[in-house]
């Protein structure tokens, strides 16, 4: 026996709801990497911060040498990823200086 299939009540898309793509100049593409960048090396440097009071608290027995080591390694690796990525940006940098018009 074959049985009736009920029509499933579909929802219209808001098109209020869809944001245009606006075109943004050079210098706010410029300002909103830079707040990106100045964002990121904050960010590393409080993950510094943090390891280092949490080795200050391990000192003075507050903290377990597996949270000082995790804190250390978050610090350490957020460090190497902003060296490799200033090192992407100077390379993009000069190829784009090498480039010949």
């Amino acid at each position: 026996m074959i049985q009736q299939i009920t029509a499933i009540p579909v929802q219209p898309v808001q098109v209020n709801s869809i944001k245009p793509v606006t075109e943004h100049s050079p210098s706010e593409v410029t300002k909103s990497f830079g707040d990106f960048l100045q964002h990121a090396i904050e960010s590393v440097s409080a993950q510094e911060q943090a390891a280092q009071a949490t080795t200050a608290q391990f000192m003075v027995g507050q903290a377990d040498v597996s949270q000082v080591m995790i804190a250390s390694e978050q610090a350490q690796l957020s460090l190497q990823l902003t060296t490799q990525i200033r090192n992407r940006v100077v390379e993009a940098y000069q190829d784009i200086m090498r480039m010949q018009l």
